[in-house]
């Protein structure tokens, strides 16, 4: 009886003279259908193509073979990979806690927080919170998340309506922007910025440095001697 006694499977397809198959259905360097070709003749047209021959399709019948490159095809399809784990998007909730009886300034710093989770394409779980004889007053609490949803109607949208539970009200937003757009945005936004650092600062070194003009200096002998002579002309006459 077999028994797996644990260890790695390679999940790469088998190429070359891994293949233990008969015949191929082969596919041509540039995807174009060769045929059902023996496997010998599929290894001597990679050797004359100086390519790989890379299963492709083992579970077909027979198994499809392609001739590539197989170093190259790794490389590529790895640097896909990172780019595309990079683009990833995770969805994040945040949260933000009120008091039914919240004054205005802390109201305009939590909604300014609210607008900003919303703009990084984030979920935002409001609570409000009651102690005491608030819990009697529910309404407050609703009244509270309304105006906050109407606020910031242009970036986000209620996704769960509000509903009480236990001494809290709970109300969660959904941003209309999707976090990869948000993602791609920032980083428009920040080259951007960068780029307009850059261009200052080239323009910063491209200005000559203006120097003060050289100040002429007088004779005073000279001075003296004119005095002198005009007053000689004026005694003559």
């Amino acid at each position: 009886m077999w028994c797996y006694r644990g260890g790695s499977i390679s999940t790469e397809p088998r190429i070359n003279d891994r293949i233990r198959v008969p015949e191929v259905r082969l596919v041509g360097p540039s995807g174009e259908q060769v045929g059902i070709v023996p496997l010998a003749k599929a290894l001597e047209l990679a050797q004359e193509y100086d390519l790989d021959l890379v299963e492709v399709a083992a579970s077909a019948r027979p198994p499809v073979c392609k001739l590539m490159d197989y170093g190259k095809f790794k490389y590529e399809s790895a640097m896909k990979a990172r780019e595309a784990r990079k683009n990833q998007a995770h969805t994040v909730i945040k949260e933000m806690k009120l008091r039914p009886k919240i004054d205005p300034h802390d109201y305009d710093t939590k909604k300014g927080h609210v607008v900003r989770f919303l703009k990084q394409g984030d979920k935002v779980k409001i609570t409000i919170m009651f102690r005491g004889r608030e819990q009697s007053r529910p309404e407050l609490g609703y009244r509270l998340l309304q105006r906050l949803a109407s606020d910031v109607e242009e970036l986000g949208f209620i996704e769960s309506n509000p509903k009480q539970d236990g001494r809290n009200m709970i109300m969660v937003l959904g941003p209309h922007k999707k976090k990869t757009e948000a993602m791609a945005e920032a980083r428009e936004a920040q080259a951007a910025r960068k780029a307009e650092r850059q261009g200052a600062a080239a323009a910063d070194e491209a200005t000559p440095s203006k120097e003060a003009a050289p100040v002429e200096a007088t004779d005073t002998k000279d001075a003296e001697v004119t005095e002198a002579d005009a007053g000689e002309a004026n005694a003559e006459a």
